[in-house]
């Protein structure tokens, strides 16, 4: 049930197809019950607002203050979140958490699973882009949403809409372990083997609209990983976690290639000020414990 905030206001969400049919979407009143806050109609209008529409239609009040807004409100309720349920767990680590669940690719997810795309207000140039879909679009209007709910009903209605859809990626990223930041934990465990700094090579291909790339990497001269993505960082993440997962094997005694000794004992493989268990691939992480749990398959690379 929605709260009783504003609830005299919220009769009458404006319920039209933007545009007359070219920025057809839809009811925004459908969203407001599926988000179950009593956001007003015209902070929901505005969150939806894209700067592209804005352009092309008299310059209404777009989202882009809102998701300033929003950011910092998300930014807050995931860092207490984190600093709360997982008392044990060092600064260094906490970022990385946080860093996780809050960057674009996590929630244009959110996003998606919302159906938000289907309610943003967009210029004719985005929507036949395929605006709708776009990660950055999806991750800038739920930033815009949550800071309308927090202008229109404060931080505690503001924070149980970030918890409801954000508690279960804050799950998921604490049992990525090393499949944070690939690229990062690569490094590390390349430094604590004295084998020399990642090397990175990208090719590209395909039209600029739907381009594909492959990265490989070198570590002390072999290629030791590869990958393919939509973005360069997601193609080298891929690439990375190949690597990590090759010079991991190496060190436990599966040789994967020819190429310096790495067998060493379990604790040698903790980079930086992780703990021994922290970069198991996709160990999983419980609250009140920093250390991982073998066993866990590792999950994607971020979104670029």
């Amino acid at each position: 049930m929605i709260s009783e905030c504003y609830e005299e206001d919220v009769v009458g969400v404006v319920s039209r197809s933007w545009d007359g049919g070219v920025n057809a979407g839809k009811d925004p009143a459908d969203l407001r019950h599926v988000l179950d806050v009593p956001i007003m109609p015209e902070s929901l209008e505005r969150a939806l607002t894209h700067r592209s529409y804005a352009y092309e239609n008299a310059n209404p009040p777009t989202n882009e203050r809102l998701e300033f807004l929003g950011d910092s409100v998300l930014g807050l309720v995931v860092t207490d979140t984190l600093f709360r349920g997982y008392p044990n767990l060092p600064e260094g680590q906490l970022a990385k958490l946080r860093a996780a669940v809050v960057q674009m690719g996590a929630l244009a997810e959110v996003a998606r699973e919302l159906d938000l795309g289907s309610y943003v207000r967009l210029g004719r140039g985005e929507q036949v882009t395929g605006g709708r879909n776009k990660a950055s679009i999806l991750a800038d209007t739920l930033e815009a949403v949550i800071g309308a709910v927090y202008i229109d009903c404060g931080l505690a209605e503001a924070s149980t809409l970030v918890h409801r859809l954000f508690d279960p990626v804050i799950a998921r990223s604490a049992r990525l372990g090393a499949g944070l930041d690939w690229k990062t934990s690569l490094q590390e465990l390349t430094a604590a083997h004295l084998l020399g700094v990642p090397e990175y090579q990208v090719e590209e291909s395909g039209p600029d609209h739907q381009k594909s790339f492959h990265a490989v990497v070198r570590v002390g001269g072999r290629v030791l990983g590869s990958g393919q993505g939509r973005s360069k960082k997601a193609a080298e993440q891929q690439a990375a976690e190949a690597a990590w997962n090759a010079i991991t094997a190496e060190a436990a005694g599966q040789p994967t290639a020819s190429g310096p000794d790495l067998t060493a004992a379990p604790g040698d493989l903790a980079p930086g000020d992780l703990a021994p268990g922290d970069l198991a691939p996709g160990g999983d992480l419980d609250p009140g414990d920093d250390t991982y749990d073998e066993g866990q398959a590792p999950g994607p690379a971020p979104e670029a």
